[in-house]
């Protein structure tokens, strides 16, 4: 199965970061153009919670439904309940450093369905995207919560 694994530091407080990674409500902050997310049901992250959402690709819509497990202060899991993958397990974890700033990790295990129903999943999201996604993620990220843009402010 393939892996992304990813991290990087922010300059802004280990609360600021839990609380901006902690909600639905940054999942349009984290959504690099041309894509645009639409949150139909979310909130802040719990054992049990489900996020669904929509990615538009264009006119193309991705109905995702994500299931959020393993919540602790300083981490949590979202699998795919419902969406474009096979497979989708995201874990994210925070971790404050010494220096008021805060490291985030995010590894994401994912497959491809089969045939031509994962081809579109193949090409549009395949690991050279994933990249690019994950470094849009961490610039907004940094953003968000270094500047008290979108809902990184209290």
């Amino acid at each position: 199965m393939p892996v992304l694994d990813r991290s990087f530091d922010v300059a802004a407080p280990f609360e600021v970061v839990r609380r901006f990674h902690g909600s639905t409500d940054a999942i349009p902050w984290l959504t690099p153009p041309p894509m645009i997310a639409r949150v139909h049901e979310g909130g802040p992250v719990a054992n049990g919670m489900v996020a669904d959402f929509t990615l538009w690709l264009g006119p193309l819509p991705l109905r995702w439904r994500a299931r959020h497990r393993d919540v602790d202060e300083r981490s949590f899991v979202d699998e795919q309940a419902d969406g474009p993958f096979a497979e989708w397990t995201h874990t994210h974890e925070l971790e404050p450093l010494d220096d008021g700033q805060t490291r985030v990790r995010d590894r994401v295990e994912y497959r491809h369905l089969p045939g031509l129903r994962g081809l579109f999943t193949r090409v549009l999201m395949g690991k050279p995207a994933l990249r690019v996604l994950f470094a849009y993620r961490s610039v907004m990220t940094r953003l968000c919560c270094e500047r008290g843009w979108g809902p990184a402010t209290p």
